[in-house]
């Protein structure tokens, strides 16, 4: 699986920042964010691009690379990042072990580095859950210096969507809340992909909502 869990302070993060594709990798577009560039990484990935021959590409063409913050890890677990010199909030990025993590308007330098411990150090949870706990080490950390307002889960499995997109936007505690919504979902994303393939295997639950 390739995944990111993401939360900010701005609206509508999921929408802009995170990119990730079934056995390619994924890719994040931060501060200033480009969202061209998170297909445009994809598509490097996709034709064999390392992490870091992506960022680097990433950063060398964009239009205002010095306003930017870019992030990959690629289907080798390899990870890198970029932070264009010119953001002049505090910012930060730290690599691990099939992990990256990139922070800007954050508290302090640390929040990075803490987010990808935690991940790391969660290889006992099921693969949403280590980003889950990676963002809640991040705010545990410091986070943004102002109050974060959205998060986002997303993970690419074995096929062409993604097996989990879930967002918040615009509330209160948005982390606390994109677990939640990640508890009840989980047990139905099986689900969601069945009745793509197999459709005539599928039996309904009763009294679900999700019967769809």
């Amino acid at each position: 699986m390739f995944g990111i869990g993401i939360a900010t302070s701005a609206v509508a993060v999921g929408n802009r920042c995170p990119w990730v594709k079934a056995g390619v990798g994924a890719v994040t577009t931060q501060h200033r964010t480009d969202t061209r560039a998170g297909p445009i990484g994809l598509e490097l990935l996709t034709m064999g691009c390392s992490a870091a021959e992506t960022v680097r590409v990433l950063s060398e063409t964009n239009d205002f690379p010095g306003e930017r913050q870019f992030a990959a890890v690629d289907k080798e677990g390899r990870a890198a990042f970029w932070s264009g010199p010119e953001i002049e909030c505090l910012n930060a990025g730290h690599a691990g072990d099939g992990c990256v993590s990139t922070g800007n308007f954050i508290a302090n330098t640390g929040v990075p580095k803490a987010m990808v411990e935690a991940f790391e150090a969660s290889s006992h949870l099921v693969f949403a859950e280590r980003l889950l706990a990676a963002v809640d080490a991040g705010l545990e950390a410091g986070g943004e210096t102002k109050p974060i307002m959205s998060a986002a889960l997303l993970i690419a499995h074995r096929e062409s969507w993604p097996l989990v997109d879930l967002r918040i936007d615009w509330a209160q505690d948005p982390h606390v809340e994109l677990r939640k919504l990640w508890d009840f979902y989980e047990p139905h994303q099986e689900r969601f992909v069945k009745q793509v393939l197999t459709p005539s295997d599928l039996t309904l639950l009763a009294d679900s909502p999700m019967n769809v």
